[in-house]
């Protein structure tokens, strides 16, 4: 009788294994065990600084997006003894008028210094977050707006002026914003300064965030509601965002369609940046800019390749992976659906299947490295992309439970 016992409650065991109330669990577990191998990597990757940059060559958003995964995890705050150190070198970095960056890439800096200093939710920080958030909305394109420098040929062409919310370039920002260079905006470090606004508590309806969504919208593949760019289609992606001449520019390449009008094609990273900017910013899920992305996303769902860059080549196809896991794992938690199709195939978990694929990419070590593009051989940084994609499967699991 006592063996029989044994084995019933064995056998329950291994049936509870396998049930859907113990598959979040098991999924959550399991990203959780990811997730402290990773941060044990960066842990040990810290500078004597207080930083994760190696070099001053090295952006000081390698320092603040480093930053971001330990106060996003319940065993760290901003008052644990290394992040308070990694704070101290972040902050250290602020300009007179509210910049946190160090020579170059104002914008980009700044923006994911900002959204770590909000995780933090450290009250102390709040006069410097406050200046970063008003330095960043002063970058933004807009026709309010000059560049603090410009000689008389920049001058002369126009290219640092916008004049209405008709130009391309209105709405959105670049690597150095307006009052750092030239630096043309562009929809990637468009969707890290819209994130950057709401994590700080930005309103949707805030004139910069208006601004910015007119923006995203002219970077979709969308002719129904992107009716100002001659090179969009209607698959429902985005594409990178105006080039230098104010036409377009697509990574993963252009196509002539039947008309033979020339298209650019959609890229994944760009696609998920313009679906979580979207929500981000207030707008509505039966919006047909969000339901053309959330079509895209259901069409060209993997984390195998960098969708839309494969399709350039096996190489391609690599580059930005993890940049594309990360918006990935940000996009689909906003969107709120924990089921994703590839094409016709049945639809899966995204969650479980980034835990997954993260598992099956990790090194020993617990870093994870990508190939010499878009610096993507960095493992601190590419560790950093993976482990907040993580972070992101990991919130969805515990608001929709794995069935």
């Amino acid at each position: 009788m006592v063996k029989r016992n044994v084995w019933m409650a064995a056998m329950l065991v291994v049936a509870s294994a396998f049930s859907p109330a113990s598959a979040a669990e098991d999924a959550g577990t399991r990203a959780q065990r990811v997730i402290d191998k990773g941060l044990a990597y960066l842990q040990a990757q810290q500078q004597p600084d207080g930083g994760w940059q190696k070099s001053d060559k090295e952006p000081l958003a390698i320092t603040a997006i480093a930053l971001r995964t330990f106060v996003q995890d319940a065993k760290f705050n901003s008052k644990t003894d290394f992040v308070a150190r990694g704070f101290a070198k972040l902050l250290a970095n602020q300009t007179a008028d509210g910049g946190i960056y160090k020579d170059l890439m104002a914008s980009y800096n700044t923006a994911i210094a900002v959204s770590t200093i909000s995780a933090a939710a450290d009250p102390s920080m709040k006069p410097q977050l406050d200046k970063a958030v008003d330095y960043l909305k002063r970058l933004q394109w807009t026709e309010d707006t000059r560049p603090e420098f410009a000689d008389d040929k920049e001058a002369n062409t126009g290219r640092q002026v916008v004049k209405d919310n008709s130009d391309p370039f209105y709405g959105g920002w670049g690597y150095g914003g307006r009052s750092r260079g030239a630096g043309r905006p562009d929809l990637s470090n468009t969707q890290l300064a819209i994130e950057a606004l709401k994590d700080s508590g930005l309103p949707a309806d805030d004139p910069t965030m208006v601004r910015a969504i007119a923006f995203v919208t002219r970077c979709q593949n969308n002719s129904e509601t992107n009716v100002t760019s001659a090179w969009a289609g209607d698959d429902g992606g985005f594409i990178y965002g105006p080039s230098a001449d104010r036409s377009g520019e697509s990574f993963a390449g252009k196509t002539t369609d039947a008309s033979g009008h020339t298209r650019l094609k959609s890229m994944g990273t760009m696609t998920y940046a313009g679906l979580k900017s979207f929500i981000y910013a207030g707008v509505k899920k039966d919006d047909p800019r969000v339901k053309a992305a959330w079509r895209w996303a259901n069409e060209n769902f993997t984390l195998d390749v960098h969708p839309g860059m494969a399709e350039q080549g096996a190489e391609q196809g690599r580059w930005g992976l993890f940049y594309y896991y990360m918006t990935l794992g940000k996009a689909l938690h906003a969107y709120g659906e924990p089921t994703i199709k590839s094409g016709a195939a049945t639809p899966s978990d995204w969650r479980v299947a980034l835990v997954d694929k993260a598992l099956e990419l990790q090194q020993p070590d617990g870093s994870w490295i990508g190939v010499n593009k878009y610096m993507e051989n960095n493992p601190v940084l590419v560790t950093s992309y993976v482990l907040l994609a993580l972070q992101e499967a990991q919130k969805d699991l515990k608001e929709r439970p794995a069935r």
